[in-house]
Formats: C-alpha cells, structure tokens, sequence
C-alpha cells in the first residue's frame, strides 16, 4: 500500500499525518524484504511493503493500516483542486503510464498468475484489471521507458534488476530521507 503518486507534495505538505501513518504502521508491519531499486523509485517513503505470519492479529493490523491509507486518500479527494494546466497534466498522465507500464512487465506476481491461470488470462488481468491504463494512457513501450532492459535481438530482458541492487531494510527513514540499506530508526 502507498499513496506514491502524492509524493512528494502531500509530504510536504500534509507531512505530519504521512508520518504518523507511516511510524505506526512501520512498527507494526515488518518490511516485506527485497525491493529492487528500479521499482523504489515508484514508491514513497510511507509506502508497506510487508511480509508476515499469517495470524488474525496480522490481519486486523493490515486491514486497519489499509483503511487509515483509504481514509486519508478519501479526505484528500475531497480537498483536491482541478488541475488546469495542460502540461502538468500531460507530464502525470506519462508518469502514470511509465508507471503501470513498469509494473505491467516487471510485476513480481505475473510468473505465478501465468501458472495459475494460464498465459493469456494472466495478460488480460495484468493489462485490463491490475494495471489499467496501459494500453490507453500512452503509446511508449516498456523498452521507450527502460532502454537499459534491451537484449541485443530487441525483446525486454527479464530479469527483475540490472542493476543488481535490491533494499533489505527500509530504504528511508522516519523523517522520509532515504538512507539506502542502513536500518530505519
């Protein structure tokens, strides 16, 4: 859970409820392991990544951390002004689709919905349900975006980083500065 496409200026701006969100949330969801520091760049600092023992006490914790998330999205909606200007407009729509279109490729979960629900189903679910927007949004590739994941015959290299690094720990620390791999205090 995230509310990424509201930073940087929601924290900002509104950083004191991010925080608190953020503190309470991290302490009692453990970070989920690795991330890759292409997909970092997609999430803010208040994002939950967690992975956790599947308890009823684990549960209660991530259904009131993902309602505290929704509650603040709702109050937001309700506080946001209509963007008029046309480029900035434009420049949300692309980094929308640079965004869905990374995930759209790189999601973590694709291989194991390909297994369960065959190829062409996990395509349509991926394109048409979980990453809307894709095909719609935009007309770059992910090769358009992410030139580095070229193999030499033009198809998209899988693997999940080329760059080879990936975040064990929480990459920011309370305040949202990122600190890369040291332990968030």
């Amino acid at each position: 859970m995230d509310l990424s496409w509201l930073h940087p200026t929601y924290c900002l701006i509104n950083c004191y409820l991010a925080r608190y969100l953020y503190l309470e949330d991290m302490q009692l969801l453990p970070w989920g392991g690795k991330i890759t520091s292409e997909s970092l760049k997609f999430f803010s600092p208040i994002v939950i990544w967690t992975i956790f023992e599947s308890t009823e006490h684990n549960h209660h914790v991530l259904h009131s951390a993902f309602v505290d998330y929704y509650k603040v999205w709702l109050e937001l909606m309700d506080q946001a002004i209509k963007e008029n200007n046309k480029a900035t407009i434009a420049r949300n729509q692309e980094e929308q689709h640079k965004y869905l279109t990374w995930r759209a490729e790189k999601d973590p979960g694709y291989p194991l919905l390909k297994k369960l629900i065959g190829e062409s189903r996990a395509e349509d679910l991926v394109m048409e349900f979980l990453f809307e927007g894709v095909n719609t949004l935009g007309t770059k590739s992910f090769l358009d975006y992410f030139p580095e994941y070229a193999r030499d015959d033009g198809s998209v290299n899988k693997k999940r980083s080329m760059i080879g690094k990936s975040f064990e720990t929480r990459p920011w620390d309370a305040n949202g500065e990122f600190i890369g791999d040291a332990e968030a205090q």
